[in-house]
């Protein structure tokens, strides 16, 4: 169910310390399966990314928690923008979005794209984001819904659009409901935003939510311990990880490659965008030069493969400069069915993440932990990326900034590769980073932060 909210509110044409991820409950399951009834009770999902948005990977958390949060006895409403606040949008996409999930659309103004007059907007406009106009339809759109008696219990709004916290933080003041402040990566950073005025504004969205939300989630533990670290104020039960993840039905139909030695030219598999800085190939690219030069490693050892690196003349530069480009395999962007399915024939895949996003680890990880074959890391070993591929059992990891220690690592890994020694990640273990499991637990901090009964007082002072 879609609605559109017009300006006047009417509607118009395995971590010990974070036990969340590891100890799924199931007392929800139980309780449907023994016949017994329980209240279906509402969460307000704030999210800029969501279909017809396209794009972006960024709209799957919500997308999935919407999908799969009425089995566990909450039924999400969506508020989110209108398609013209984005910049590519696709409405076939709006199929993805579950039947009978209420979608709630309010006007939103891109103040690059539809303020700027000759290229230059007002910077006031878009402080925190270029979105920043969001927040007046939204908490107005917000609380109304608060006032229609829709049963809403909690509110959840979630980064990287800052605008969407402003709008949790504003409706939790309003209506004294638990407002869970979903962060995904940390905001204020140094040197993030670049703008004085906007990390200003990032910090005061921050202070509020360690002020005033419920709970505060995070999707790697660096960036947990980090606010834990900057807000020590706030009780240490309010930060919370839950991790990104892999949609089982996305994979539905798809067989892999089987495991063992394998015949041909293996095929090492870089899946998605290769930034010049975060995931800089520079030092990769040199550690092939060197091994090439040495005889180490011969045109038909493997294919380096790169699948949509959107810089694909940095990476064929490099490999001319560097005398590689029989091992180097670029190729264009395909659907994503077929990117998964191309995961999976893999012989293996390839990790690519720089020292400097160590609080981070790439979506696109959880896909490769699905795909079932073995992992390659060039990532920092004390990054969150690397110790998460270590503890799932990937020997071979070692930092990208190193053309060295990628010299050291390449020829061995190739050897194990080639015995078909390499390991695999545990399919039990793999399946706790599904996104119906990760909504479970979704439900279940839902639950911690509601209580076992909402007071109907709560909405009170709103219907006067």
């Amino acid at each position: 169910m879609h609605r559109e909210a017009g300006a006047n509110g009417a509607n118009d044409p395995d971590v010990p310390s974070f036990p969340l991820l590891t100890q799924p409950s199931t007392s929800l399951d139980c309780a449907r399966t023994s016949g017994i009834a329980r209240t279906v009770r509402r969460v307000l999902l704030i999210a800029y990314h969501f279909p017809p948005l396209s794009g972006s990977s960024g709209l799957q958390r919500t997308l999935r928690f919407a999908q799969y949060l009425p089995e566990f006895d909450w039924q999400p409403i969506v508020l989110s923008v209108r398609s013209g606040a984005y910049e590519q949008s696709d409405e076939r996409s709006l199929a993805q979005v579950p039947s009978g999930c209420e979608v709630v659309r309010t006007r939103c103004l891109d103040a690059r794209r539809q303020l700027s007059i000759l290229g230059r907007y007002p910077s006031f406009v878009a402080i925190p984001d270029r979105w920043a106009s969001w927040r007046f339809w939204g908490v107005r759109t917000g609380l109304r819904l608060c006032r229609e008696g829709a049963g809403i219990k909690a509110l959840w709004s979630t980064y990287p659009i800052a605008t969407a916290h402003a709008i949790g933080s504003a409706l939790a003041k309003r209506t004294g409901l638990p407002w869970i402040a979903d962060f995904r990566d940390p905001m204020a950073q140094n040197g993030y935003p670049a703008d004085p005025r906007r990390w200003q504004a990032f910090k005061r969205i921050e202070e509020s939510a360690a002020a005033h939300a419920a709970r505060l989630v995070f999707v790697t533990p660096s960036a947990l311990e980090m606010y834990r670290e900057r807000y020590p104020q706030t009780p240490s039960e309010h930060f919370v990880l839950l991790e990104n993840g892999f949609d089982e039905a996305s994979f539905g139909g798809l067989t892999g490659a089987a495991q063992g030695p394998r015949t041909g030219t293996p095929v090492l598999l870089h899946s998605g965008i290769v930034y010049p800085m975060e995931r800089d190939p520079s030092a990769l690219f040199q550690a092939l030069g060197s091994l090439a030069a040495m005889d180490t490693i011969r045109p038909g050892d493997f294919l380096l493969r790169f699948r949509a690196p959107v810089h694909d003349d940095l990476l064929r530069e490099l490999a001319t400069q560097h005398g590689v480009e029989a091992f180097v395999d670029i190729q264009p962007a395909t659907s994503y069915r077929d990117a998964l399915r191309e995961m999976m024939e893999a012989d293996a895949l390839v990790v690519m993440q720089g020292a400097g996003c160590n609080e981070q680890i790439p979506a696109k990880v959880y896909e490769y932990l699905r795909a079932g074959r073995p992992i390659l890391g060039f990532t920092d070993p004390a990054g969150d990326t690397g110790r998460m591929l270590t503890r799932l059992g990937f020997p071979f990891v070692t930092s990208l900034e190193s053309a060295e220690a990628i010299a050291h690592v390449l020829p061995a890994f190739l050897h194990a590769l080639r015995s078909g020694t390499l390991p695999v990640a545990d399919r039990a273990v793999v399946d706790l980073y599904s996104r119906r499991e990760l909504t479970r637990q979704f439900a279940r901090l839902l639950d911690q932060v509601v209580g076992p009964q909402a007071a109907p007082e709560t909405f009170n002072s709103l219907r006067r």
